[in-house]
């Protein structure tokens, strides 16, 4: 399993805005190239995304399925790879100092990548999953800067979040 973290400048509602916009996709998840298709009631549990995986020109084209979407808390996604397998990808956020805190994990529930010892996946997602939440912080907190700048966001827009921290959480670092 891969846990990472990342504060965002920005609160949890325009984290929730990139994450509801399925044709984004490829420009937040390291590896996904490109779209084809977005079901019309994503990111309601049961929707989903197909995109296509690697690098041109090879390219294999799978899924990614909504299973929980819970605005502006957490959203469980699952990740088709195949043939390497089916991922579990949850994405949790909580306010904090200003801007909120991302937390993402991601761990292997079918497929041959189940047979990946912790440690290793964690070596080789790592690096990938702070990539992936860089990108979404960029696109949150860009557009977080345009809505403020049009007068879009109220001044307290974080009052709709939950004020408790993630479960189990000290502290945060920013990358």
């Amino acid at each position: 399993m891969s846990t990472v973290h990342r504060w965002f400048r920005c609160d949890a509602s325009a984290v929730f805005e990139v994450l509801a916009d399925g044709w984004l996709y490829p420009t937040w998840v390291v590896g996904a190239a490109r779209m084809r298709d977005v079901d019309r009631a994503w990111p309601q549990p049961g929707a989903r995304l197909r995109h296509s995986v690697g690098t041109w020109p090879l390219l294999l084209d799978d899924t990614t399925s909504s299973v929980e979407w819970q605005p502006p808390r957490r959203m469980v996604m699952r990740a088709r790879g195949w043939p390497i397998g089916e991922a579990r990808v949850e994405i949790d956020v909580a306010p904090r100092d200003g801007g909120c805190v991302v937390r993402m994990r991601e761990y292997a529930e079918r497929g041959p990548a189940r047979l990946v010892p912790g440690l290793l996946a964690d070596l080789a997602l790592g690096p990938r999953n702070r990539e992936t939440l860089r990108r979404l912080a960029s696109l949150a907190e860009g557009r977080a800067s345009e809505s403020h700048a049009a007068g879009t966001v109220g001044s307290d827009a974080a009052a709709t979040l939950a004020a408790d921290p993630l479960p189990g959480q000290a502290g945060v670092d920013s990358v």
